[in-house]
């Protein structure tokens, strides 16, 4: 505590320096000398003029840097729809939802997501940061950064996505944005939102609002089986066990903005800027589950007999908040230019869930009731200071350090109720006309579960420094930094004894990245050592039984970091003026991989069940191709079409208990191709965007998962009229796209290693097309 509350004070130090410090600078500078150059006229985001390609980043360290105007005529609606147009990035989510970003395909935990550069908290007990929470009308410019640099924390194995919103040099005047989505089942939600940028006092200030709704009605159907394909050719026959079908909603709606002021004078430069997510949402499921194939009737136990094996109703009611504030000031004096940088980030995740089942394969039909409740507030609080020293005209030496204080506090409560209902159940009841929802009965008090009510504080404090410079035609970059984290956890599940836990660790993190120009083309190359942090779940001390098959988990607090050591080498090329073509090799080799092992301790549910627990087991090696295309076809007599594309291929090998395999749910490939073609004189434009990603397998101890998804096609028509006035149309998930699921699960690890069967299941989801008809207006 001591720690925050020193951390709290050199912030709000920090802040208050950062108020008054370029007030004393305006003595120097004259007022009103924002860098103009920067700022857009709104009128040019709202009237596109040409085609916005992929830009081409000067920084040694080697990123992709692409601005709104190379996503927006698509209308992604999130920053996770974005980046489905930019290489090697991966999804695992449900059917027109991007959530977790899986750069390289792997698990999202091995991406840093930043916004404005900084870390934010999110839900996710992997630490990722799901992208759907950033409406992408918000953002200025996503950068893909592949590899490290002593600037930014290491928690970067796969790489780091950035993601700058808009800024107060970023718009001048204000635009209107206002429209409607259209779904399968015929429902519509509006999307409205306003921004405006302009002088104010001696800088420059920007504001904008978005309200955005969400759906996504999905439809699932499973298929369960008592054996496998590879131990029975007829399985599908033979060992049919029962079909579930699943309508599965979410309904919700999304407010986000973001404020920026920024004075940028001559010496000075000072920012505070603040941005703001909520999500209001409801899922519900509604599943249904027969003993045929193909038949729908009523409960299995009437005469004559039905085939309604269970009904399921299932509501979970989310509120989502998160906050960011974030003050920067870079002042240039005698000894070299200093940056200070004070964040703080809140997450807050409030759900309240329930699932009410009938089983009717029973001789007296059983209600089961189930309520969950989550309450989880993720905050950050960070500090960072950089000094640069001009060692020779080309030439810097950058030194610093960083602190960061987190601090998560899950609460989490459950509530069971279980009944046998009346005789009378077998021959009444109509599953289109009741819900479980009917019958439900009285519950007890909310307890925690294992693991479901704990604290645990992260205080991180590091040293980073670097030497950056050019010379002719070469750009460089060399740093080291140093990681230092103390660790605690209380978890009051547990008995007294093992109810505080701590850890802590520190790594040193080398890095260089170097760029070479050769005529129309430059080579980059980087080296770097990177890690991830433990999940948040896995180092709770809490046993949670039957959590893995019928394996129990016992968490371990002492767990550390994986490490990775990595390197791309890449070419990119310019074409024309505007275009660029890019080819990048990458390998990361990772220790220290945390598998789950056994402990050789009997688990809770008897013989041929164990305790098993995370730990540091293992290491893995990554590696791929990435190619990327961004270019008009001037050079074909054609400036007015513009072509992208772009494909990752990318492979693993890891060796968990069971024996080799990939990383889990790393996609072998994506691929992504797309055109658009401008009509000037008619102020119009069309494109056409198509990808797809290959299939993924994930495996656990209890189940594997291979998971498939069809591929996606999005469309846009676009009409200008005159300067100020767009309205575009947008079709996405034409190909009505699947996504497919092959689930083998297993009760015991030896019946795995055996492969003898639990359940064996084929699922698959869809949701349907979507469209978009958008307008904006510049005034």
């Amino acid at each position: 505590m001591l720690r925050s509350r020193f951390l709290l004070t050199a912030a709000t130090a920090a802040l208050a320096s950062a108020i008054a410090l370029p007030a004393a600078a305006q003595d120097q500078a004259p007022a009103g000398t924002a860098d103009e150059t920067q700022v857009q006229d709104a009128s040019t985001i709202v009237v596109l003029s040409g085609i916005g390609y992929r830009n081409r980043s000067e920084d040694a360290v080697p990123e992709l840097v692409y601005d709104e105007q190379f996503f927006q005529r698509f209308e992604p609606l999130t920053a996770g729809d974005a980046l489905r147009r930019v290489p090697s990035v991966t999804f695992l989510s449900d059917v027109i939802e991007s959530d977790g970003a899986r750069l390289r395909g792997l698990d999202p935990g091995y991406t840093q997501i930043l916004i404005n550069g900084d870390r934010v908290p999110g839900s996710n007990a992997d630490r990722s940061f799901f992208l759907d929470r950033v409406p992408a009308e918000l953002i200025e410019r996503v950068e893909i950064v592949r590899s490290s640099t002593a600037r930014r924390t290491g928690d970067a194995v796969a790489g780091t996505i950035n993601i700058e919103l808009r800024d107060g040099l970023s718009l001048d005047g204000g635009y209107m944005r206002a429209g409607g989505l259209y779904f399968n089942d015929g429902e519509i939600k509006p999307s409205v939102g306003v921004y405006f940028g302009g002088e104010m006092g001696p800088g420059r200030v920007l504001a904008g609002f978005n309200v955005q709704g969400r759906y996504n009605p999905k439809q699932k159907t499973s298929l369960r089986f008592g054996d496998s394909p590879e131990n029975n050719p007829d399985f599908f026959a033979d060992d049919f066990d029962n079909r579930e079908d699943q309508t599965d909603t979410r309904d919700g709606i999304d407010y986000a903005g973001n404020v920026s002021y920024v004075i940028d004078a001559d010496t000075t430069r000072f920012e505070l800027a603040g941005n703001f997510v909520r999500t209001d949402r409801t899922e519900t499921e509604r599943s249904f589950e027969y003993n045929s194939p193909t038949a729908i009737s009523g409960p299995v136990r009437t005469t004559p007999p039905g085939n309604l094996l269970t009904d399921n109703d299932n509501v979970n009611d989310i509120s989502q908040t998160s906050f960011s504030l974030e003050s920067e000031l870079e002042q240039e004096w005698a000894l070299g230019e200093t940056k200070l940088r004070a964040a703080f980030s809140r997450f807050t995740d409030d759900q309240f869930e329930y699932e009410y089942e009938i089983d009717f394969d029973r001789t007296a039909p059983r209600f089961t009731g189930d309520l969950t409740q989550v309450d989880i507030v993720d905050e950050e609080m960070s500090l960072q200071l950089e000094h640069i020293f001009k060692l020779a005209d080309d030439l810097d030496l950058a030194i610093g350090g960083f602190a960061q204080n987190k601090d998560r506090d899950t609460d989490i409560g459950e509530i069971r109720s279980r009944f046998n209902l009346p005789a009378a159940m077998r021959t009444g009841y109509n599953q289109f006309s009741q819900t479980p929802l009917d019958f439900v009965g009285t519950f007890a008090p909310f307890a925690a579960p294992a693991g479901g009510l704990n604290t645990i504080e992260e205080d991180r404090r590091d040293l980073f420094a670097l030497i950056e410079g050019e010379s002719g035609a070469l750009s460089f970059e060399a740093g080291i930094r140093w990681e230092n984290t103390d660790v605690t956890i209380e978890d009051l599940t547990v008995a007294a004894a093992q109810r505080v836990q701590t850890n802590s660790y520190d790594y040193i993190l080398p890095s260089a990245s170097a760029k070479i120009s050769v005529g129309d083309g430059r080579f980059t190359l980087s080296a770097a050592r990177t890690m991830r942090r433990p999940r948040l779940d896995y180092i709770s001390p809490a046993l949670l039984e039957a959590e893995l098959g019928d394996n129990d988990l016992l968490g371990n607090p002492q767990l550390a970091p994986e490490t990775a050591w990595g390197g791309d080498v890449g070419y990119e090329h310019r074409l024309g003026r505007t275009g660029v073509a890019g080819i990048n090799f990458f390998y990361r080799a990772v220790q220290n991989l945390v598998e789950v092992a056994n402990t050789g301790v009997e688990g809770s549910e008897g013989a041929g069940t164990f305790v098993l627990q995370p730990r540091n087991t293992g290491d893995g090696k990554v590696w791929g191709v990435e190619f990327d295309l961004s270019t008009s076809l001037g050079f074909l007599g054609l400036p007015d079409t513009g072509v992208f594309g772009n494909l990752g291929y990318v492979d693993s090998e890891i060796t968990d208990v069971f024996g080799t395999r990939r990383f889990n749910g790393q996609s072998e490939y994506v691929y992504n191709v797309g055109l658009i073609q401008d009509f000037p004189s008619l102020g119009a434009a069309l494109g056409v965007n198509y990808r797809k990603q290959g299939a993924a397998f994930d495996r656990t101890v209890g189940e594997e998962v291979t998971t498939t998804y069809g591929a996606d096609l999005e469309v846009f028509v676009e009409k200008r009229f005159g300067d100020s006035f767009t309205v575009r149309l947008v079709g996405s998930n034409l190909l009505d796209s699947s996504k497919d699921e092959v689930f083998n699960k297993f009760t015991t690890i030896e019946d795995q290693q055996d492969r003898s069967f639990d359940e064996y299941e084929l699922e698959t989801e869809e949701a349907g097309p979507v469209f978009q008809l958008i307008a904006r207006y510049a005034f």
